[in-house]
C-alpha cells in the first residue's frame, strides 16, 4: 500500500504530494510555481528549493 503525504512547497505555500518512496536529495517539481525542490529530511520530511546547477567554466 502506498502512502503519501502533502507538504507545503517553501516558494510558493502549495500542497506538495510526496510518495512514501521518496528517497533523500530528491528532486520533485511543484505544480503551482514549477520550483524544483529538494527532499532534504525523511523524518520528519523536509522539502526544501533545489540549488541552481552552475557552470564552473573549468574553474
Amino acid at each position: 500500500m502506498t502512502t503519501t503525504t502533502a507538504l507545503s512547497c517553501p516558494e510558493c505555500e502549495e500542497p506538495v504530494t510526496v510518495g512514501d518512496s521518496v528517497r533523500l536529495n530528491e528532486i520533485l517539481e511543484c505544480a503551482g510555481c514549477r520550483s524544483e525542490l529538494e527532499v532534504v529530511a525523511l523524518d520528519p520530511m523536509v522539502l526544501a528549493l533545489a540549488p541552481e546547477v552552475e557552470e564552473d567554466w573549468g574553474e
